[in-house]
């Protein structure tokens, strides 16, 4: 089964300076839920990694964070879409730990789980970290430009990389190229 890892926000939400603390604060981008769907109806398996340190920093706990990933569970299956599983990092980035990206912690998780050959999943990020934690893992990379994505095209990327404006726009090009 093809298998996408997508981060978070920036990527399926919009993002905050001051962090997605509430799930009344989580709002997906435009075509990012429908994206996500038609990557499930065409057989994919859709994971998401995402950094989460505003729970280390005491921001929010982990049941709001659960409650925010309800919302997001709920609108996705409003336009026929579902993830497959969600991996946090819950830790701050002074932790030390191998979860956080730019560290690939989360991707050999999710290639633990699934058993999975991570050199022939996909990624897309809106950060350096998100494309260097893919990389390392041995995943494709896709860049958006949502989110931090077009101050991180500014920065040298992974080779491979490609660029896309959007979510939907890496799903079109997924779905013909991969």
């Amino acid at each position: 089964m093809k298998t996408a890892i997508l981060d978070r926000d920036g990527v399926i939400n919009y993002d905050s300076s001051a962090f997605v603390k509430s799930p009344e604060e989580w709002v997906a981008l435009p075509g990012s839920l429908e994206a996500i769907a038609r990557l499930n109806q065409a057989g994919w398996r859709v994971v998401v990694a995402t950094n989460q340190s505003g729970l280390a920093r005491g921001l929010f706990d982990m049941d709001t964070l659960n409650a925010i990933h309800a919302k997001m569970r709920q609108q996705l299956a409003a336009v026929g879409g579902h993830i497959d599983a969600i991996f946090i990092c819950p830790h701050g980035p002074d932790d030390a730990c191998h979860c956080r990206k730019p560290l690939p912690g989360l991707f050999i998780d999710i290639g633990h789980r699934f058993d999975l050959p991570l050199n022939q999943t996909v990624s897309v990020g809106d950060s350096l970290r998100d494309l260097l934690a893919a990389q390392q893992a041995g995943c494709a990379t896709a860049l958006v430009l949502t989110g931090n994505g077009s101050k991180t095209q500014q920065q040298p990327l992974p080779a491979g990389t490609t660029i896309h404006a959007d979510l939907a726009a890496v799903v079109d090009y997924w779905l013909i190229h991969h």
